[in-house]
């Protein structure tokens, strides 16, 4: 492993532990294995030396590492995975977006902010108090001083009003 690759993908397991993890429990169904699996990864990342060429994805390089560690746990406790189990495990793709989806989304974001500021100063509360920070209506109507009715009816005027705006940006 070439000495830049090495402290990368160290960081990005110590960083990204708990996605990885759960990414790992969800196709093994077990946590346990799991966790050991990325124990492992970690051991093997911190004692290889050997030249690799350069990561592209580190996500799923440690994606990989990780399944085959559990492959190997299995196969030390005479279990062992069906056949099924680990052509997924080495299936198992990057699900990041790249560079062209990264783009889109900004535009989209750019066009929803442009269209959030022209709505009416309330439902554009309404709608950030209620999608983005996760408010429950009835607490958006509290604070505002409306019923919740009102609360109701704004939000859908501008789930309304974005939804026809946004459709209109794609076309």
């Amino acid at each position: 492993m070439s000495d830049k690759a090495q402290p990368v993908l160290l960081d990005y397991l110590t960083r990204g532990y708990g996605e990885l993890k759960r990414r790992l429990t969800r196709v093994l169904g077990n946590s346990d294995l799991a966790g050991d699996a990325l124990q492992d990864t970690w051991l093997r990342l911190k004692s290889r030396e050997d030249e690799e060429g350069p990561i592209q994805s580190p996500r799923a390089y440690l994606m990989r590492m990780a399944a085959n560690a559990a492959v190997d746990i299995q196969r030390r406790h005479g279990q062992s995975l069906p056949h099924d189990d680990v052509a997924a495990l080495l299936d198992l793709a990057d699900t990041a977006p790249g560079p062209a989806q990264v783009a889109e989304a900004r535009s989209n974001l750019g066009a929803l902010m442009r269209h959030l500021d022209r709505l009416p100063k309330r439902q554009r509360e309404v709608i950030v108090l209620v999608r983005w920070e996760g408010m429950a209506q009835k607490e958006v109507a509290r604070q505002l001083g409306v019923s919740l009715r009102t609360v109701e009816l704004d939000l859908k005027r501008a789930h309304d009003y974005l939804d026809t705006r946004m459709a209109d940006e794609k076309n």
